[in-house]
């Protein structure tokens, strides 16, 4: 699939709606998680300037904003990580060189493989970089940004040195396989960014999830994924995965009204296969909007099953069960169940905040994360 590509700057704004004249596009990896998203523990650690708008500003979740009449004492107040105007050497050379250019370095909330990046300049319109690069770096624990800049650090190319266009959403796909934790996100020669968006799959620690032994097998974190869901109106699935409980209404998973005699339903892949104990379903921030009641299936791939066949395969571990409004709802299985995938059902429609499936990686599951 083409990605398009946008070039030069935007007219100034004059008015109305600032995203009127924004330019952007469908980019196919979208569907899969932000793993530098601030809610789930990214953070921009490092940047050689941010003059005028803070490094912080790249991920936050939601979209830049634009007050045209907000000034501070440095200039323009934007939404995004700004830094100053490089100068030349000398009045003879007064342009800065073809090299000379600003770095700003992320640590991702969770490590993964990148599969897709967006480097949005939205309301950058004359100010924004010429070109953009990004880095990939896995480096173990946690490294200070004095680590990640040593001379020994691998970094490996994700988007090669490539012209922007500004009040933009700037789509790259990025191929390979290899986990990265770290970001380098880098601008020729200046300018401002609003947002940075790293899409991809989770890829957790090993060695971390043996040593917990029992954890939740849903969790985008430690490689949960929402595969696909009935209904993503109001808010995406993948948010019912997310750490912590949901802080309000948009914070997890809500679907439309349904006018039909139907039902909603997601389903999510597990961090392996796994020998599952107990299941949380919160309705937390859901309180007129609730789900009525939850079902929960569970389906194991390594038996040749197609999860996507919701026919066959499934196995029935919770019955229709009565939810409340903004619950935590606890269920301990009368034994424990082998699966790679789980399916909520919910009747007929509403919202559920966060899902929590506890129990521990089997030989096989253990083996297969192991292996990348």
């Amino acid at each position: 699939m083409s990605i398009p590509s946008f070039a030069g700057g935007a007219a100034p704004y004059t008015g109305g709606d600032p995203y009127a004249d924004y330019r952007t596009a469908d980019f196919p990896f979208t569907h899969l998680p932000d793993l530098a998203d601030r809610r789930l523990g990214g953070s921009v650690i490092a940047a050689n300037d941010e003059f005028f708008a803070e490094r912080e500003n790249l991920i936050k979740p939601e979209a830049p904003h634009f007050d045209p009449a907000l000034f501070g004492h440095k200039g323009k107040v934007m939404d995004g990580w700004e830094t100053r105007r490089r100068r030349g050497a000398t009045a003879g050379e007064p342009h800065p060189s073809d090299e000379d250019h600003d770095w700003a370095i992320v640590r991702l909330g969770v490590p993964g493989v990148v599969r897709g990046v967006v480097v949005d300049t939205a309301h950058f319109r004359g100010n924004h970089p010429h070109a953009v690069g990004v880095e990939g770096a896995s480096l173990p624990g946690s490294p200070s940004p004095a680590d990640l800049l040593a001379d020994d650090v691998k970094w490996t190319v994700l988007v090669p040195r490539t012209p922007v266009g500004g009040h933009a959403a700037n789509g790259f796909a990025v191929g390979g396989g290899e986990r990265f934790t770290h970001l380098r996100l880098s601008q020729f020669p200046d300018g401002g960014i609003a947002r940075l968006r790293v899409h991809g799959e989770a890829a957790p620690d090993p060695a971390w999830l043996a040593a917990l032994g029992t954890f939740d097998l849903a969790a985008l974190e430690n490689g949960g994924h929402a595969e696909d869901a009935s209904d993503r109106f109001y808010s995406s699935p993948a948010n019912a995965i997310h750490p912590g409980r949901s802080r309000k209404m948009d914070d997890g998973w809500e679907t439309r009204r349904r006018r039909d005699r139907g039902h909603d339903w997601v389903r999510y892949r597990l961090t392996g296969q796994a020998s599952l104990r107990a299941v949380e379903i919160d309705t937390g921030c859901y309180k007129g909007n609730a789900a009525g009641w939850a079902a929960l299936s569970v389906l194991d791939a390594a038996t040749g099953a197609d999860p996507a066949d919701h026919t066959t395969g499934w196995r029935e571990l919770l019955p229709r069960t009565r939810l409340e409004p903004d619950t935590v709802h606890r269920f301990v299985l009368d034994r424990p169940a082998v699966a790679t995938h789980v399916r909520v059902d919910i009747f007929p429609d509403g919202g559920i905040a966060r899902l929590r499936v506890h129990g521990s990686l089997t030989e096989q599951g253990a083996r297969g994360l192991a292996a990348g």
